[in-house]
């Protein structure tokens, strides 16, 4: 009878990442504490786009140059959009922006139970104030 196929493999063969769980019980943790310790964010970190809707002029530039079309501007209404879950924080809107209304905020959007989507609407701007007429004086 030929008893080789009945050989038990040897202990290394059993627990190939026996090593690896030894090491990591006795060695400093690779995550952090976040929530608990804030969030350190790399250099060179794209982050989120960010708008200052009051220096937006409503040209459509960032949207057009979107490549997932995350952006929706609406110049009647002077509002501004962003699908957050559709952003790739490539950067393209922030390169086109001709009033340069448009940045990129370290850090990342919010997790949330549904896609994100965020609408600014630029306040209507008040017309000039004209001096007030002198009443004619009748004499």
């Amino acid at each position: 009878m030929d008893h080789k196929h009945d050989q038990t493999p040897p202990p290394w063969r059993l627990f190939p990442f026996a090593g690896t769980a030894f090491k990591n019980l006795f060695s400093k943790p690779a995550t952090t504490g976040y929530p608990f310790e804030p969030a350190h964010y790399p250099d060179r970190m794209r982050g989120h786009v960010r708008v200052r809707i009051e220096d937006c002029i409503g040209c459509g530039l960032c949207a057009r140059s979107c490549p997932p079309g995350a952006l929706q501007v609406d110049r009647a209404a002077g509002s501004w959009t962003i699908h957050r879950f559709d952003c790739v924080q490539c950067g393209n809107c922030v390169n086109v922006c001709p009033k340069k209304c448009l940045d990129m905020m370290p850090g990342y959007t919010a997790p949330g139970p549904v896609k994100a989507v965020e609408t600014f609407t630029r306040a209507p701007k008040e017309p000039p104030k004209t001096p007030p007429k002198p009443e004619d004086a009748k004499t």
